[in-house]
């Protein structure tokens, strides 16, 4: 008997190894949250500690730099304790009680100093310090959101004064090439004034919402430009140049789009002297565009029928930049408007160009030989007897 005895032992120990094995693990449940300072920012660093409910102990978690914090606990209900980093180990910033954790879930609780009930425990200079606090990030807050509602719009209208620019393209591709002319341009009319009418109402909103943003008169102008109000037009690029003038750091971009738009709106309504002075304004005040406002210029004057102010304004953007292609046009403009003034020979029959009119055609020819207006040039070159001086080939009929 004496031998079984040891033997029998050493099976109950061996059985009894499996049962421990199998105990149930604790149910755990995750608590997830911001900490939140009295002025509403998040409150970076520092731990919080979870205490069971009836201890000040338990795991501790720490406060990232967004102020967020998380971990795992088990199952219970607890007090989520808020220290900052010097806080001794004695003391609390604040607590949140009552939180239950539930097996499997993740329960989210911020502990959020800025609450009316953790702020009335804060001195009294202090409370009064908060709420100017408050009203001054509220404003803030009110005053980014116009912003941004703002920049939506100028970035809405960017798009649609585009849209206005291809009007001729979006009418050939919506009615097709077929079609004929006058309907072409009454289609093409009809997307302008859409545009334009929306850019208005879009604009009279916004500078009623933020009146000393200058951009926002000059975006008004160009629509009510585009839609013939050109009384309109020049009191909103008169408000935004005033705007300008008054700035610290005024900006030559929209200068220059309310001075260029505001001798438009004089140019359609034949006050040449006034939308002459607008346009040489541009270009001083917007050096970088001044050949770009100088060319527009020119094209309206041709619009307008007013050959004198045409050649005027063509020789202002060729003097600022005499051999870029981009500017052929005014070369082409000037000869146009010099035309007018052409005569013929008696004897030959053929025309009798003025000074200069030759030449503009011939440098239109050089820089754009394949130009639009090309072959309306070259044609006026052969009626004078003149030779062309380009590479321009006339295309096959």
């Amino acid at each position: 008997m004496k031998r079984l005895l040891p033997l029998w032992l050493g099976l109950v120990a061996f059985a009894a190894v499996p049962v421990m094995a199998q105990a149930p693990a604790a149910p755990t449940g995750k608590v997830h949250g911001h900490v939140i300072n009295p002025t509403g920012a998040p409150q970076a660093n520092g731990n919080v500690t979870a205490a069971p409910e009836g201890k000040t102990t338990g795991p501790v978690f720490q406060v990232n730099q967004e102020g967020e914090y998380s971990g795992e606990l088990p199952v219970g209900t607890y007090s989520l304790i808020y220290r900052q980093p010097d806080t001794p180990p004695d003391k609390q910033v604040d607590h949140i009680d009552n939180v239950k954790v539930v097996a499997g879930q993740t329960t989210e609780q911020d502990i959020d100093m800025s609450r009316e009930a953790y702020v009335k425990t804060l001195p009294e200079e202090q409370q009064k310090q908060l709420a100017e606090m408050k009203k001054h990030n509220t404003e803030a807050l009110k005053a980014n959101q116009v912003i941004k509602n703002l920049n939506a719009d100028l970035k809405k209208v960017s798009d649609d004064i585009h849209d206005a620019d291809q009007a001729a393209v979006q009418a050939k591709s919506q009615l097709g090439n077929t079609t004929d002319r006058a309907a072409l341009l009454a289609k093409e009319q009809e997307i302008k004034t859409q545009k334009f009418t929306e850019i208005e109402q879009m604009m009279t909103k916004d500078t009623q919402a933020k009146p000393d943003a200058s951009i926002l008169w000059a975006r008004l102008g160009q629509a009510q430009v585009g839609l013939k109000k050109y009384d309109d037009a020049i009191t909103s690029y008169k408000k935004a140049i005033e705007i300008e003038a008054a700035s610290k750091k005024p900006s030559p971009e929209v200068q220059g789009l309310a001075q260029s738009g505001l001798g438009e709106s004089y140019a359609r309504q034949g006050k040449v002297p006034e939308a002459n002075e607008a346009y040489d304004t541009a270009a001083k005040v917007n050096p970088t565009q001044a050949a770009f406002y100088l060319k527009n210029q020119a094209v309206i004057f041709f619009q307008q029928g007013n050959t004198a102010a045409q050649v005027a304004a063509a020789d202002k953007a060729i003097a600022v930049s005499p051999d870029d292609p981009k500017l052929a046009i005014v070369y082409y403009l000037k000869g146009q408007g010099l035309v007018a003034n052409a005569t013929v020979d008696p004897k030959t029959q053929k025309i009798v160009l003025p000074p200069g009119c030759a030449e503009a055609y011939q440098k239109y020819l050089e820089l754009d030989p394949a130009g639009q207006f090309a072959a309306d040039a070259k044609g006026i070159l052969e009626q004078a007897g003149q030779k062309v001086n380009s590479s321009y080939k006339a295309g096959k009929k």
